[in-house]
Order: C-alpha cells, then sequence, then structure tokens
C-alpha cells in the first residue's frame, strides 16, 4: 500500500536538503540490531565490535521497534543544511518530557509487552530523566560508533546533496524526488512511496526536508509529526564503495606531472569532499592536503563552495580532464 505526500504551492518552496549526524547515530545503534542490514556495513561492524560492547543502548532498542513509529524527539530533523552532533543532541536534552512521554508511548505500543517491561514502565513514569538517559546513550552511541568515521561518512552524504542539488537545478522537485529511490513516484504534487502500510499527508506549507543516509541503506523513510519539519530519508549514493575503498591512486603521469600528493587530492576529487575528508581518506596531514587544494584551485582544476560550516571542492572541467585522461 501507498505512503502519499500531497504538497501544495508553497511546499515547493520549502524543500530543503539536510545532513544530521544524530540520524546517523540513530541508525547505527538501530544497524546493530538489524541483521538485514548487516551485510552493507561488514569494515563497519568490525571496526566498533570492542566499542559497541560497552555501550548500555537496552532503554534506546527498545524504542526502536522493526515497523512502525520511533520517538521523534530522539532523531529530529537537523535545524540547517549542516548542523553538528553538539547542536542536535542539545535539541535531544531540551525536548519537552511530557511530549517525549507521548513520543515514547506510541513507540512502545509498536512491540507487545514494551511498555509493561520493566525498562518500558521506568522510562513512561519519569519522562524527564528518560531523555536525558536516552541522550547520554545516543552521546555515548556518537563518540563509539560513528564520530571515527564522521568524516568519510559526512564526504559520501554531503557528495549526495551536491549531486542531488545539481539534478534539482537541471530537473526540477517533481523529476528529482523519483531519482531518490525506485520505490517513490511523483504525480500532480503527489509523492507516492511504495512499501508497507498506507498513511496519507499533507505537508500544509511546511515543506519537506531531503536527508541521503548511510545506515537507513537501503530503507526509505518519512515521519515526524508537528512541531518538526515533515522529513524524507533516502539511501546515500555511493555505498558500496565507503568501507572498502583504499585511498586514490593517481596514474603515473599526473604523479610526475604535479607530485605523487597533489595527484592524489586530484584524483580523490571525483566527488566534492572537505579539506578534512579528504585528509582521512588520503592519510595525508589536513595541513598538506589544505596547501595542494590552494595550489590546484590556483591553477583552475579545484573550485570550491560552502555548505554550512564546511567548504566543498570539486573538480572543474579542466580538472577533471587532467585527473581522467579524457
Amino acid at each position: 500500500m501507498p505512503f502519499q505526500l500531497h504538497f501544495g504551492e508553497s511546499d515547493l518552496l520549502r524543500c530543503r536538503f539536510a545532513v544530521s549526524p544524530l540520524w546517523e547515530t540513530q541508525e547505527a545503534v538501530r544497524t546493530l540490531k538489524r541483521r538485514e542490514r548487516h551485510g552493507y556495513h561488514p569494515a563497519w561492524l568490525r571496526g566498533v565490535r570492542e566499542a559497541r560492547a560497552g555501550l548500555d543502548l537496552e532503554a534506546v532498542w527498545l524504542l526502536m521497534p522493526p515497523r512502525g513509529h520511533s520517538p521523534d524527539f530522539l532523531g529530529p530533523p537537523p535545524l540547517g543544511p549542516a548542523a553538528t552532533f553538539d547542536e542536535e543532541i542539545a535539541a535531544v536534552r531540551a525536548a519537552d518530557p511530557e511530549a517525549a512521554r507521548d513520543d515514547m508511548a506510541k513507540a512502545l505500543a509498536e512491540t507487545p509487552g514494551a511498555a509493561e517491561s520493566a525498562t518500558g514502565r521506568r522510562l513512561l513514569a519519569e519522562p524527564a530523566r528518560a531523555v536525558a538517559e536516552l541522550a547520554d546513550a545516543m552521546e555515548a552511541a556518537w563518540h563509539a560508533l560513528v564520530e571515527p568515521y564522521w568524516p568519510r561518512l559526512r564526504a559520501l552524504l554531503e557528495a549526495d546533496v551536491t549531486y542531488h542539488s545539481r539534478r534539482l537545478a537541471e530537473v526540477g522537485l517533481g523529476a528529482l524526488l523519483p531519482e531518490l529511490d525506485r520505490r517513490l513516484a511523483w504525480d500532480a504534487g503527489t509523492l507516492t512511496a511504495q512499501w508497507r502500510g498506507r498513511h496519507v499527508r499533507h505537508l500544509d506549507g511546511r515543506g519537506l526536508v531531503l536527508m541521503p543516509s548511510v545506515f537507513s541503506w537501503p530503507d526509505v523513510i518519512s515521519g515526524y509529526d508537528p512541531p518538526w519539519q515533515p522529513t524524507l530519508v533516502y539511501p546515500a549514493r555511493g555505498l558500496a564503495g565507503l568501507w572498502s575503498a583504499p585511498a586514490d591512486r593517481a596514474p603515473d603521469a599526473l604523479a610526475r606531472l604535479l607530485g605523487r600528493n597533489r595527484a592524489a587530492v586530484l584524483a580523490a576529487l571525483a566527488e566534492p569532499a572537505t579539506t578534512s575528508a579528504l585528509a582521512e581518506r588520503l592519510a595525508l596531514a589536513p595541513s598538506s592536503v589544505s596547501a595542494h587544494l590552494s595550489a590546484l584551485r590556483a591553477a583552475g582544476l579545484l573550485g570550491s563552495r560552502r555548505y554550512g560550516h564546511q567548504v566543498l571542492y570539486e573538480r572543474t572541467p579542466l580538472g577533471t580532464a587532467l585527473a581522467t585522461g579524457d
């Protein structure tokens, strides 16, 4: 049965892209429990094996049913295009306890017996304490599971946003939305998603946040009741090479022309990336990468643009021709 989102004229003007480290943390926690997702992240699962052993995620997992509602206050849509984890977790800690209790009760009702369990009763009986406990658990999960990999994850997510922003400019929103995932279809102002359950929602001028995700892969997720802005989470492009891609090797001829490291920086920019993401990917010092980027940009091989707090670098047509030998 379809899930439908109905757009009014004002909604078309309030659609935006966003990247959320808190959402990725929430979905990383969920992925630990969902074996059907494990095949997409084997290297990450091996890397966090010891760190996850020190986490207490029982209460968070109880609020994550396989299907149905999860608490919106635990992972609200980011306020801006590139909100930091600290900004997002502060919003979680500031959640209204009574509203959070209703949110938790709705999630617990999705799993038979969850509300009657000792943990479920404790969460509902002391919602203010529960909000603090859950925020602490999410912050610990961020530091253990996601933060060490965030430069790599952020680079992929920001590259997805850059790509789809270009497509939005080229083809418009109605044509873009079905490109985000094959389960999405657009017709006369209505976005239809084919998945289990039926739900019809009118955006009523609130617009829609479009958010790529690594750990939600391959699911398409839509949700958020007022006061949060409706959000559509879709699978990010490029997951296949995320965990296994080696440092980029520049062609020998290019390395002889530019120098090995500078050529590697140019070769690594098949998708836009930040200085820190390139440094992590190539195992180079950020100061060294920054110097190479400045030289390549001065030579007309790169361009740059600001995205939130970050600066994304991308190859110009000349840079692409040089890097690929085209």
